[in-house]
C-alpha cells in the first residue's frame, strides 16, 4: 500500500507575527487614553484582522499553530511577560487584563456547555456569584487556606448546578434556556433579600494569600516595582492557560466527539447507545466549576461583591462573548472578551451612548463574520494508512 502524501511543513513566521500583534494590540488598547487615537487604533486593528482573514493569514497562522504547539505556548509566555512589564505600574490596566481573563475562562466553560453539548445557560453570572459569595463567607470564617476557598467556590457552584440539572435535562431548546434564565433572576433576588449575605450593600473580602504569597503586596523584581494586580494577572492567566489546554484535550478526544453528537442530534445519540443525560451533566458540571472558581478569584481580587455584580445582564454579556467569539471555538472567547469587557470601559467619555456603540460594533462583526470572530472548524477524523 502506498504511503500517504507528505505535507509541506507550515512556516512559523505567521505564528510569531500573530502573537506579537495580539500582545501589541492588547497593550496599546489598555494604555491609550485619547479617544480619537483609540478610535483610529480600533479601526486599524480591525482592518489588519480583516486583511489577514481575506488573504490567508489566519489560515497560515492556524496551520503553524497546529504543527508547532510548543512554539505557540512559548511565544504566548514571552508575550505575556512583555505585556506585564509594560503595564507593571498601571493598576487600572492590569485590573482590566485580569478581568478579561476571568471572563474568558468563564466563557470557555460556557463553550463546553453551549458549543460542545448544546446546553444553553443564561445563568452563568449566577454561578460566578455563587463562587464569589462562597469565597466571601469562608473568608469571614477564617482558618481555611485560600486554595481551599477558591476550589470550594467551584465545588459549591457545581452543587447548586446539580439542583438545576434535573429541569434542564427534562427540557430542551428554549424551555431549557428559560429554566436557566429563571434561576439567574431568582439568584439576584435571593441575594438582595438575604441580610446574612450582606443584602444590597454586599460584602467586603480580603485578598488572596497562597502558600505565603500575599497578593496584596507589590512585587519588586530586578529593581522594578510591579503593581500587586500583577499577582492576579499571573493567577488568572495560569488558570486560563490550563483551562485552554484541558479543553483542547477534551475537544480532540472521543469525549469531544460524543458531546458533538449530543449537540447535533440527541435522538440519534440515544439510538446509538450514548447516555445523553450523562454527557449533559458532565458539560454542565465542568462549566459551572469554572464559573464558580473564577467567581471566587474575582471576588477576592476586587475585595467587594454585591448582587449588582451578578445580574441577568452580566449573564447575557457572557453569552454574547461566546457567540461573538464563535460558538464552539475556545480561541474565540479571548478576543471577544477583550472587546466586550475593555471597549465599554474605554468609551466612558460618551457615557451611556457607549453601550449603543458597543452594540453596533458587535452587530457589525456578526454581519461580517456570522460564525463569530474565530469560526469553529468542521471536525475531521483521520485514519492513518497501514502498510
Amino acid at each position: 500500500m502506498s504511503a500517504l502524501p507528505s505535507h509541506k511543513p507550515a512556516r512559523v513566521w505567521p505564528l510569531i507575527v500573530a502573537v506579537a500583534f495580539a500582545a501589541a494590540s492588547l497593550t496599546t488598547l489598555v494604555l491609550i487614553e485619547n479617544q480619537k487615537l483609540l478610535g483610529l487604533t480600533l479601526a486599524g486593528i480591525a482592518a489588519l484582522c480583516f486583511a489577514a482573514a481575506r488573504f490567508g493569514g489566519v489560515a497560515a497562522t492556524e496551520a503553524a499553530a497546529s504543527e508547532n504547539p510548543w512554539l505557540l505556548r512559548g511565544l504566548v509566555l514571552i508575550a505575556a511577560m512583555a505585556v506585564l512589564f509594560v503595564l507593571r505600574d498601571d493598576n487600572f490596566g492590569l485590573l482590566m487584563v485580569a478581568t478579561v481573563l476571568i471572563y474568558a475562562t468563564v466563557c470557555i466553560g460556557l463553550t463546553i456547555q453551549m458549543g460542545y453539548t448544546g446546553l444553553t445557560n443564561f445563568a452563568a453570572a449566577a454561578f460566578v456569584g455563587t463562587g464569589g459569595y462562597t469565597a466571601a463567607m469562608l473568608g469571614q470564617k477564617g482558618g481555611l487556606p485560600d486554595i481551599v476557598v477558591l476550589i470550594s467556590g467551584g465545588l459549591i457552584a457545581v452543587f447548586i448546578g446539580s439542583l438545576l440539572i434535573l429541569p434542564v435535562l427534562r427540557t430542551r431548546g428554549h424551555y431549557a434556556a428559560l429554566t436557566t434564565l429563571a434561576f439567574g433572576v431568582m439568584f439576584t433576588v435571593f441575594l438582595d433579600a438575604n441580610e446574612l449575605l450582606g443584602g444590597p450593600q454586599g460584602l467586603k473580602i480580603p485578598g488572596i494569600n497562597l502558600f505565603g504569597w500575599d497578593f496584596s503586596d507589590d512585587l519588586h523584581i530586578a529593581g522594578y516595582t510591579f503593581s500587586f494586580y500583577v499577582n492576579y494577572v499571573i493567577l488568572t492567566g495560569a488558570v486560563t492557560a490550563l483551562t485552554m489546554v484541558l479543553t483542547g484535550l477534551l475537544d480532540r478526544s472521543w469525549i469531544g466527539v460524543w458531546l458533538d453528537v449530543v449537540r447535533l442530534d440527541e435522538t440519534a445519540a440515544s439510538v446509538f447507545g450514548l447516555k445523553v443525560g450523562r454527557w449533559k451533566v458532565l458539560a454542565f458540571t465542568l462549566g459551572n466549576f469554572l464559573a464558580g472558581l473564577m467567581g471566587a478569584i474575582y471576588a477576592k481580587m476586587t475585595g467587594f461583591i454585591a448582587p449588582s455584580n451578578f445580574t441577568f445582564g452580566d449573564s447575557l454579556v457572557m453569552v454574547s462573548i461566546v457567540i461573538l467569539g464563535g460558538i464552539g471555538n475556545r480561541w474565540g472567547v479571548l478576543p471577544a472578551a477583550l472587546i466586550v469587557v475593555l471597549l465599554p470601559e474605554k468609551l466612558q467619555f460618551i457615557q451611556e451612548y457607549r453601550l449603543l456603540l458597543y452594540a453596533l460594533v458587535v452587530i457589525v462583526i456578526l454581519v461580517v463574520q456570522p460564525d463569530g470572530l474565530v469560526a469553529r472548524r468542521v471536525r475531521t477524523l483521520r485514519m492513518e494508512a497501514r502498510s
